[in-house]
């Protein structure tokens, strides 16, 4: 008889668990998701068909419906690769080539068509790594503020930008080739869209931000014309800019389908025919990544290209879309960090001076001074000529054409990591804070100065996601981008936000020289 009870006790408390798990309709089907902390969360939907088999370098298609209701309680597969040790950002799920899945954040008690203002996160790692798995990339921070948060995988590294003669005849039809990662993300949007009312989105208030390369994509979605519609407001951290090879040359080469030809030649496929790319698509998920990550994509640069022009999804890079004043008309946030990342320039300083031509004297003024390492002197005109100094053009460009743009620098390092960010603060860093995920990210080592900044920092993503505009109660003013007054946001190292005129102006002026633009007016 106890036995007996215990057995309807037990079944009481899992129907009752069971009940209070929330419940969406979408138009694939029903889904069964989390609740917690006052935030319901759905996670691994599938937003595509699996891009496997005749699928591996085609691009996505809409998922198939289910019929009964879908558990999305966990995440699903980040995409294919070979991870890199040490990751800030450590995937949470083990990669699979079957990864198109999206997850959503939401207040608890969402109710659909509620109009909530919406967030789409789209994660870097240069397009050969990451995923939307990473615990400091989870969206309860917004969803707790009333915003819903959406992220999502897109395919990377040779799975997501790769051409080969037979891909691009089987895909003439519809003249998309190569850019299957970017696409993707397009294809997530558009899912987005059509789906956002039923989970209490408003389809007219989606916001894009992305870092390095997710910060890329979004710059992709404002200068490419297939994403018109898809987002109202643009978040770019560290986007710099990248020149992208043409697809087809002026002699009818690709060199991303000639690094193709290679990767194929490297498993002894011979010829660019049918049975060429069948014996490609036989190979295993690992045999196609063949150890390519962040940390061997130079050495790998013979088989892997990347993102590619091929004129209809990548047409341009952003700044050229700005300048020619083609890219999509939305409020913007765009900044880099003070310590970004940085690539060789030069053997030595006076090589990488010299590469400034006629305005060598006016760079060597502005990046060699007494007491500066020459290296360290290098690596700021590696950084300002990447992100700084084109999203200062771009602020400057957007603004005169009567855009709102709200540009920053983030120069605050966590306390217990405060001594290895000698130069600034570090590529990717400011990530958990407008996330506020820093006790994700430093665990026990999270310091109350930490916290704040965080606090504050999301406060403005926040506002910016729900009107256009960062400002709010209880934050330092930050006013849009004056090409006039170069003022921009700063994250300062103090940990307190502040605005002030941009103390590298004479760096990014010479870097501006270099690029053929002229500094703002």
């Amino acid at each position: 008889m106890k036995k007996q009870l215990w057995a309807i006790v037990f079944l009481g408390l899992a129907a009752s668990a069971a009940a209070q798990s929330p419940q969406v309709r979408i138009e694939s089907g029903r889904l069964e998701g989390n609740v917690a902390g006052g935030v319901e969360s759905f996670l691994g939907i599938p937003y595509a068909v699996a891009p496997v088999g005749p699928l591996r370098w085609a691009a996505s298609h809409a998922a198939q419906p289910w019929r009964e209701v879908r558990p999305a309680k966990a995440y699903g597969a980040d995409c294919m690769q070979e991870p890199v040790p040490g990751d800030a950002a450590p995937l949470g799920t083990k990669p699979a080539e079957d990864c198109l899945f999206l997850n959503v954040w939401r207040p608890a008690g969402t109710a659909a068509n509620a109009a909530l203002p919406v967030l789409v996160w789209i994660h870097g790692g240069g397009n050969v790594n990451g995923g939307s798995s990473p615990a400091v990339y989870k969206g309860d921070a917004f969803a707790r503020d009333g915003v819903i948060m959406i992220s999502f995988n897109y395919r990377v590294g040779r799975f997501g930008f790769f051409a080969f003669p037979e891909v691009t005849r089987q895909n003439a039809d519809y003249g998309r080739f190569a850019n299957y990662g970017y696409m993707d993300t397009i294809d997530a949007l558009s899912w987005v869209k059509r789906n956002i009312a039923a989970l209490g989105g408003d389809p007219a208030k989606v916001t894009v931000y992305g870092q390095s390369a997710g910060a890329g994509q979004v710059q992709m979605l404002l200068s490419t014309p297939l994403a018109q519609g898809l987002f109202a407001r643009a978040i770019i951290q560290s986007g710099g800019e990248q020149p992208r090879p043409q697809f087809k040359s002026e002699g009818g080469t690709s060199t991303i389908e000639q690094a193709g030809v290679n990767f194929a030649k490297r498993w002894g496929i011979e010829g660019t025919d049918f049975d060429a790319l069948a014996k490609l698509r036989a190979l295993t998920p690992e045999q196609i990544v063949d150890g390519l990550n962040l940390a061997t994509m130079d050495a790998q640069s013979s088989t892997y290209i990347g993102p590619v022009r091929d004129g209809r999804v990548l047409v341009s890079t952003l700044v050229e879309a700005v300048a020619q004043k083609r890219a999509h008309k939305v409020p913007l946030i765009i900044g880099s960090t003070s310590g970004d990342s940085a690539r060789p320039v030069g053997a030595d300083i006076n090589e990488a001076i010299a590469a400034f031509g006629r305005n060598a004297t006016q760079a060597r003024a502005a990046y060699v001074k007494r007491g500066v390492d020459p290296a360290v002197a290098m690596r700021e005109i590696s950084r300002d000529r990447t992100y700084a100094e084109p999203a200062r053009f771009i602020a400057a460009s957007l603004t005169a054409q009567g855009q709102p743009v709200y540009r920053y620098r983030f120069s605050y390092a966590a306390a217990s990591v405060r001594g290895e960010m000698t130069e600034g603060a570090t590529h990717a860093s400011d990530i958990p804070y407008a996330m506020e995920t820093v006790k994700d990210r430093y665990g026990d080592k999270t310091t109350p100065q930490d916290i704040a900044m965080a606090q504050m920092v999301h406060k403005y993503w926040v506002n910016f996601v729900r009107t256009g505009d960062p400002n709010g109660p209880g934050l330092p003013r930050w006013d849009a981008y004056d090409p006039k007054g170069d003022m921009l946001m700063d994250f300062a190292a103090n940990g307190t936000p502040r605005a002030q005129k941009d103390p590298f102006k004479a760096r990014l002026d010479a870097a501006a020289a270099l690029a053929g633009r002229a500094p703002p007016q």
